[in-house]
């Protein structure tokens, strides 16, 4: 896959469209849930023999805020997974639904669209969220009001920790994995002495400390920090305070359009011409697409690439391209694989009755698109998964702005859950 071009990927994929279905949704489906090949559950009806009030899962997302360079990506593959099943006669012979909510990157907005979602739109699931703030909100709804909480996006350690509860599962790796998992190879490749820009957010100061705890691992050292505003587009001031610490790297702890405009800055004030590393714990497609291949640059944890060559991945890509005409992004990745496992948990629960959902998801293995299998721990509801690290390069690379350096087993990665503050 890594060997060609993402025109010619393309080609193939037109030629092959609607011969491959989905990863992950079960045999009768295109999937790989370990169901019979062409055997479709006693409750299914036949294809075009859906009826009733649609089951339908509501997707909450910063679609207007700094994150918005993403966040419409997790709704597109979030959406590819309900028009999979749709196509398949639905679940439990209803159709399914997906129904759009903007957070804003506002806990309190977030909030009020959860219960909206709940009380007007009648969802029988919640799906999304970047922010961790906004996530820990909308947890709080969804156990209030008893409905099964997806955490796509948020990467904060305090969803499976202090703040875990029994209706939130977490799909995203932490920071502490994904720091755990991109550490060694920063300090490999440009040095152990950091300098930090961070997001003033809860996810930037997640992110430096979990940063910080892995540099310190590799017996690195934090030269020092500076904090940048949320939704800030103007970086020179914080990367030139960066550069006169005389740091080996510069760890960029921002999301989004801040870090698509930090990257850009990197690139105005000469960073690689002065030998000094740019990296982060979180990249990916979606921040490579609007830099452009000249600014991209560093060292990135990445939670999945288009070049992940397993026979999911590459259905799951078809089935994008099928849709919208262009390579996923791993916030589409993650929209299209938790609303799946959202949807497959029904289908083995039999019910959308939130506690046997529930049940159903708590320790399943599934195939999560990569090397290893994936499952959700029943002790703290975290998505254990492999974590990739990869190489942004000023080219193109056959399919994407990555050269993938590794792929990172989550166990080795995710911890003791007993050693966590989680008590579901």
């Amino acid at each position: 896959m890594s060997q060609i071009s993402r025109r010619r990927f393309l080609q193939w994929s037109a030629a092959a469209s609607g011969t491959v279905l989905l990863g992950g949704i079960p045999q009768w489906a295109g999937g790989a849930d370990g169901g019979t090949a062409g055997a479709a559950p006693a409750h299914a009806k036949p294809a075009g023999q859906v009826s009733g009030e649609p089951i339908k899962i509501g997707i909450i997302d910063p679609l207007s805020s700094p994150y918005k360079t993403s966040s419409v990506h997790d709704v597109h593959g979030a959406t590819v997974a309900v028009d999979l099943y749709n196509k398949q006669a639905g679940l439990l012979g209803r159709p399914v639904a997906m129904v759009e909510a903007d957070d804003a990157s506002n806990p309190e907005t977030a909030a009020k669209a959860a219960l909206k979602l709940i009380k007007e739109d009648r969802v029988d699931f919640l799906m999304g969220t970047f922010n961790g703030d906004c996530a820990l909100a909308v947890s709080e709804v969804a156990k209030r009001e008893h409905k099964l909480f997806m955490v796509t996006g948020a990467h904060l350690p305090a969803l499976t920790g202090e703040r875990c509860d029994s209706h939130m599962f977490v799909f995203m790796p932490s920071a502490t994995m994904l720091s755990k998992a991109v550490a060694p190879y920063i300090v490999k490749e440009y040095g152990p002495r950091w300098f930090m820009v961070t997001a003033d957010t809860v996810d930037g100061r997640s992110a430096e400390q979990a940063m910080a705890e892995a540099c310190r691992a590799q017996k690195g050292e934090v030269l020092g920090s500076v904090t940048t505003p949320f939704g800030a587009t103007d970086f020179t001031e914080a990367l030139t305070k960066a550069k006169t610490a005389n740091p080996q790297t510069v760890i960029l702890n921002l999301y989004g359009w801040d870090l698509v405009n930090a990257l850009k800055t990197c690139a105005k004030l000469e960073f690689a011409k002065d030998k000094i590393g740019i990296a982060g714990m979180i990249g990916g497609e979606q921040i490579g697409r609007p830099l452009g291949y000249a600014n991209n640059a560093g060292i990135w944890g990445l939670v999945w690439d288009p070049k992940v060559n397993t026979e999911g991945s590459r259905r799951f890509i078809q089935a994008v391209i099928d849709k919208y005409n262009h390579t996923p992004t791993s916030r589409c990745y993650l929209g299209y694989a938790a609303a799946t496992q959202i949807l497959e948990a029904v289908r083995r629960a039999g019910s959308i009755e939130t506690a046997a959902v529930i049940k159903t998801l708590e320790g399943h293995e599934f195939d999560g698109l990569k090397e290893r299998r994936s499952y959700f721990r029943a002790q703290d509801h975290q998505h254990v998964q492999d974590v990739l690290v990869g190489k942004a390069y000023g080219k193109e690379l056959g399919l994407g702005h990555y050269q993938l350096l590794s792929t990172i087993a989550g166990e080795t990665l995710a911890g003791d859950p007993a050693g966590t503050a989680c008590r579901l």
